[in-house]
């Protein structure tokens, strides 16, 4: 599974940061090497980071899928996409599943729909 993550950071960078191109670079310690509450916590901010920058970058792509599409916002939502986008992410997350991860990629698409309706001009 930690093969399939975006750019691993090399040997245990403190947060996520950017690489040489741009990329997100992300520790990833095994959950069976962490130790205390404090260094699972710190492994999970450090995740919480890089999805926030993740989701962020999402969100100004689906932006700008609204604005190249002849039908936009909510009304314009393919499902069959958003099936094979949850299906394809439930091959790298098996422990999560379609069904948890719809939930949740539900949430993201909607979060990003409303914010690209903030960024359009009025």
């Amino acid at each position: 599974m930690h093969d399939q993550v975006i750019d691993a950071a090399e040997h245990g960078a403190a947060r996520p940061v950017p690489g040489p191109s741009g990329e997100l670079r992300v520790p990833l310690p095994p959950a069976g090497t962490l130790g205390t509450l404090a260094e699972a916590r710190a492994a999970i901010d450090d995740l919480d980071a890089a999805l926030a920058t993740l989701l962020e970058h999402r969100a100004a792509l689906a932006a700008a899928v609204q604005r190249l599409k002849p039908v936009g916002g909510f009304a314009g939502r393919d499902p069959g996409r958003e099936r094979r986008i949850v299906e394809a992410m439930a091959v790298r997350a098996p422990s999560l599943g379609p069904d948890r991860l719809a939930r949740v990629m539900n949430a993201v698409i909607e979060a990003g729909l409303d914010a690209a309706e903030d960024r359009r001009p009025s």
